[in-house]
């Protein structure tokens, strides 16, 4: 399971025009789910997530997490996290969990955030979403389990 993090100031999901789901200051998290990841994967990334300290704190050190500074987050299934570049020039996919599959452990991830405590929204999983945001900072980060 990988995890893309991005700290921001405010991001919303757009489904055929429509807006689907926004947040404030918080994370948006574009989730990628491989064919190996359980749901052992899904908690423990969640956990990691939720603690990370990642937002300033009154000396400007990155020393708060998402819950300290009551952010909510955004998680957006993103399957194209987990194509493999290597070789060529088109990605391959074999990586990535079935869909049947990866639905299930991305609901649970957001489950998992939410019964921390934490505001989560979501994206429209298989759907074709814009997804806008202001990153702060920027700060982004890389997270795999």
């Amino acid at each position: 399971m990988k995890a893309l993090i991005q700290r921001v100031k405010r991001a919303s999901v757009t489904v055929e025009n429509e807006l689907y789901s926004s947040i404030g200051k918080g994370l948006l998290i574009f989730l990628g789910v491989e064919k190996d990841d359980t749901s052992e994967n899904a908690a423990k990334l969640a956990e990691k997530v939720a603690g990370l300290r990642i937002f300033e704190d009154e000396n400007e050190k990155m020393n708060l997490s998402v819950k300290d500074v009551q952010g909510e987050i955004l998680v957006v299934s993103q399957f194209t996290l987990c194509g493999d570049c290597k070789k060529g020039t088109r990605p391959s996919f074999d990586k990535a969990a079935p869909p049947d599959a990866a639905v299930k452990l991305y609901e649970e991830y957001a489950e998992n955030i939410r019964a921390l405590g934490l505001v989560v929204k979501t994206g429209k999983f298989r759907a074709m979403m814009d997804v806008e945001l202001i990153n702060d900072g920027p700060v982004t980060f890389w997270v795999e389990k």
